[in-house]
Order: C-alpha cells, then sequence, then structure tokens
C-alpha cells in the first residue's frame, strides 16, 4: 500500500529568497508576511520587513495573530 506524500512545509528561507529577488506574486507575498508576523520575524528581520509587515497589517491584507476576527 503506497504512503500519501505528506505537503512539504513552509519554506520560510526560500519565500524570502523569492521576496528578495521579486519572483513572487501576491498571493505568495502575502503569505510569507502572514508567517513572518505569525512568528514574530516580522519584527527581527531588517527594518524593512516590519514596516512592510505593518503596512500590509494596516491595508487589511494581512491580521496580527492576536486580533479578533
Amino acid at each position: 500500500m503506497a504512503e500519501t506524500p505528506t505537503p512539504n512545509p513552509y519554506d520560510l528561507t526560500q519565500a524570502i529568497i523569492d521576496f528578495e529577488s521579486g519572483t513572487q506574486n501576491e498571493e505568495e507575498t502575502l503569505e510569507l508576511f502572514q508567517n513572518l508576523v505569525d512568528t514574530g520575524l516580522a519584527w527581527q528581520l531588517q527594518g524593512s520587513y516590519g514596516r512592510t509587515a505593518n503596512a500590509l497589517i494596516e491595508q487589511g491584507l494581512i491580521i496580527r495573530p492576536d486580533d479578533p476576527q
């Protein structure tokens, strides 16, 4: 009996590389920044990541994990 392959976990490193190289689409960028906010990394990386995360939160495109929905 063949096992069902498990989905690959989110590859944060590759997502950052793709973001930095400009190869992500909008959905992938939002997924990246939601992940960075959820893990707190948005505010531990260089300042542009935190500023971008805050801008996306203000636009309602991503949410803080503690925000009620």
